[in-house]
């Protein structure tokens, strides 16, 4: 390739990581602001709700990392595919993958009505807390079967680089959730407050309308990736077999994880309220400063997979090397959006001062933390998924996260009685102690893989 050959490819390179990652990062910026007008009212209303939302959502939060690990795993196999130009196997494993998930979907809707407040005092040991938290999750619970479908369609869709279909769909959702929020919270047009449980209405009626619009685009306008019904139920069992395959590990990966951060919760919600209203604040933080570089993961993993998918594994590995230096520059700007967010929330939010305090110390941890995500999860969830090596992720969590920092951390909040910074800064060192793993796989190549039949 001579000089002006690769100034040209380097130029598609950007061009179409651009119109990969604005629409994924506009739709991550979307699901925070969810997030941040939940955080926000409620935390007008008072610290007890603040608290209580954040930890109910906790649930909802493990259900989706099923999802995502369930679609990312997938992804392994359409972005392939879709580089092979195959769209019935496609339409297959987005049968499959809807199948579980709304498996997984019931029993998560059922088991949080039958056992909602065993499950509230996982994460927290504080009457009042609890007690709204049981009034958020009985009305939630029931958009925990819209999210299933919307969630796995959108996310298939990315994968064959439909991306902004889900960037509408959460930008109307978002509109739907701040107005009803407002309006249930504090009881506008003459409705009675409703507080916490207003925000679970408005967050119910904004699942809803997105399945609305999903089912609408899949019927009348995506013309390419069609759904069948009889794929929920028909079976390709060499597909299936490929499915478990590479989809499984991925979904364990998510759902340690995820089950990780949520065990990082509830030990930060067994050290008082005021610790979990500074967390909640500083985790909106940390979802808004990595929105770019969630979706340069998710643009990695489309870009690499169908590279590999069309028998380009050594442009597949130039990919990665520049997705690898992206990931490092948006890790530092992600830090100095947080740092700079800490001083813009200080005087918005109704906090006590030991609150305000904890949350200080703990913005300036994630102004660090940030980095390294970003450069693992664009290795794990972009580059490592992309080429099928989805058992290393796992490894790499279950070691990290619960042989070191949970465990740790653990033992420092409740063993040693350590300070609430201290604790902190333990139950968020995994993402720095898997910086040498990572690098050391990406080095090997072990991860390009050619997965298609």
């Amino acid at each position: 390739m001579n000089v002006i050959e690769e100034r040209e490819e380097k130029k598609r390179f950007f061009k179409m990581v651009f119109m990969l990652v604005l629409p994924m990062a506009l739709q991550n910026l979307i699901n925070v602001g969810v997030s941040s007008a939940d955080v926000i009212m409620l935390g007008k209303v008072g610290e007890i709700e603040l608290s209580a939302s954040s930890l109910a959502g906790q649930v909802q939060f493990i259900m989706t990392l099923i999802f995502f690990g369930l679609t990312s795993g997938a992804a392994v196999l359409t972005a392939q595919y879709w580089g092979k130009k195959d769209i019935r196997t496609i339409e297959k494993v987005l049968g499959i993958s809807l199948r579980i998930a709304l498996v997984v979907s019931i029993l998560f809707t059922v088991a949080t009505y039958l056992f909602t407040e065993p499950i509230m005092r996982i994460f927290s040991s504080q009457d009042e807390v609890v007690e709204k938290g049981v009034q958020y999750l009985r009305i939630v619970a029931i958009s925990y079967i819209f999210i299933a479908i919307t969630m796995i369609y959108l996310n298939i869709m990315r994968s064959v680089e439909r991306v902004i279909v889900s960037t509408v769909v959460y930008l109307v959702s978002l509109i739907i959730n701040v107005i009803l929020n407002a309006i249930f919270i504090f009881g506008l047009f003459g409705l009675e407050p409703m507080g916490i449980r207003g925000a679970a209405l408005a967050t119910l009626i904004a699942r809803a309308t997105e399945l609305v619009i999903v089912w609408f685009y899949a019927k009348f306008m995506n013309k390419t990736i069609k759904f069948h019904m009889k794929d929920l139920i028909a079976s390709d069992k060499l597909l299936l077999k490929d499915f478990f395959t590479y989809a499984i590990p991925v979904m364990l990966n998510e759902l340690f994880w995820g089950a990780g951060t949520s065990m990082n919760t509830a030990i930060i919600g067994h050290l008082g309220s005021p610790v979990v209203a500074a967390n909640s604040v500083t985790q909106v933080t940390r979802q808004l400063a990595m929105v770019v570089a969630f979706g340069l993961s998710n643009a990695t993993a489309i870009m690499i997979g169908k590279a590999i998918g069309e028998r380009k594994e050594e442009l597949a590995k130039v990919y990665a090397k520049r997705f690898v230096k992206l990931s490092i520059v948006l890790g530092v700007i992600g830090s100095v959006v947080v740092l700079g967010a800490s001083q813009l929330v200080r005087g918005q939010m109704e906090l006590s001062g030991e609150a305000r305090s904890y949350m200080n110390i703990m913005m300036f941890v994630m102004s660090y933390f940030v980095i390294a995500q970003s450069y693992n999860t664009t290795m794990v969830v972009g580059v490592f998924r992309a080429g099928g090596d989805t058992k290393f992720g796992l490894k790499l969590d279950v070691s990290t996260m619960w042989g070191c920092s949970i465990l740790l951390g653990w033992l420092a909040a409740f063993i040693f009685k350590l300070p609430v910074p201290i604790v902190y800064m333990i139950l968020l060192s995994d993402e720095v102690i898997k910086i040498p793993l990572t690098t050391l796989r990406y080095k090997s190549y072990k991860w390009v893989r050619n997965v298609t039949r």
